[in-house]
């Protein structure tokens, strides 16, 4: 019979594919919603705002995934280059990395005595050093050499998703007025749920954020909506 406790700690995973897809879709949802409302401002046909619209969900999607690609590929060259830097300075530097080494050990509460033994345990094996100083001396954890490309399709496919959203009625409608009144009230809805959940996933109050993200994309839409009905009239 198995008489240990068990301690389960609950941890969000996979916060970077998250953080990519909350990305991606909040302005797959803002943007393209806003240029709706404003081409139904603005001209008599739907077709117009269908193929616009379209134009700027591949146009939004490969920007913003070709953004994520090139913040990945910034984390993984940054990861490399403290990586070599490091291995320089335990070949050619060893005594000031075996100072940094002990210093650690030293602000968690170690003895002198054992932070003699464990910066003598850790520098038996350079790579085991280097690891160490990289996580706990310079606080980096190797990231997946597959991020960029993970984040740069997480970013566009959410972004396409969210985009379609709003433009979907148009498709289905002939009167611009009447795609406007439907995709308000779909995107709205599907705003307010997004604010929610990405609410409840940080911490924030998930009423709270949920009604800040709806606003938000209310606000860009009615000004997008009014600046054509002006530049139009």
């Amino acid at each position: 019979m198995d008489t240990h406790l068990h301690h389960e700690e609950q941890h969000l995973k996979s916060s970077d594919t998250l953080r990519d897809i909350v990305i991606g879709m909040s302005d797959g949802l803002t943007v393209p919603f806003a240029l709706a409302a404003g081409l139904s401002g603005a001209v008599d046909s739907t077709g117009i705002i269908v193929i616009a619209g379209i134009a700027e969900i591949a146009a939004g999607s490969i920007a913003m995934g070709l953004g994520g690609y090139l913040a990945g590929k910034t984390e993984q060259d940054h990861y490399n280059s403290e990586l070599k830097r490091e291995f320089y300075e335990v070949e050619n530097l060893r005594h000031k990395e075996v100072e940094e080494t002990k210093e650690f050990f030293a602000n968690i509460g170690l003895s002198e005595e054992l932070q003699n033994k464990a910066t003598e345990e850790i520098a038996k094996d350079k790579k085991q050093w280097v690891d160490f100083m990289m996580k706990y001396e310079l606080g980096l954890d190797k990231p997946d050499p597959r991020r960029a490309t993970k984040s740069a399709l997480n970013i566009g496919l959410s972004y396409i998703v969210g985009g379609l959203v709003p433009l979907s009625p148009y498709f289905f409608v002939d009167s611009p007025a009447d795609g406007l009144k439907i995709s308000v009230v779909i995107t709205l809805l599907c705003l307010f749920i997004f604010g929610f959940f990405k609410s409840r996933i940080t911490g924030v109050n998930a009423w709270w954020g949920a009604l800040r993200v709806m606003l938000i994309g209310a606000a860009a839409a009615s000004a997008a909506f009014g600046i054509a009905k002006l530049i139009g009239g």
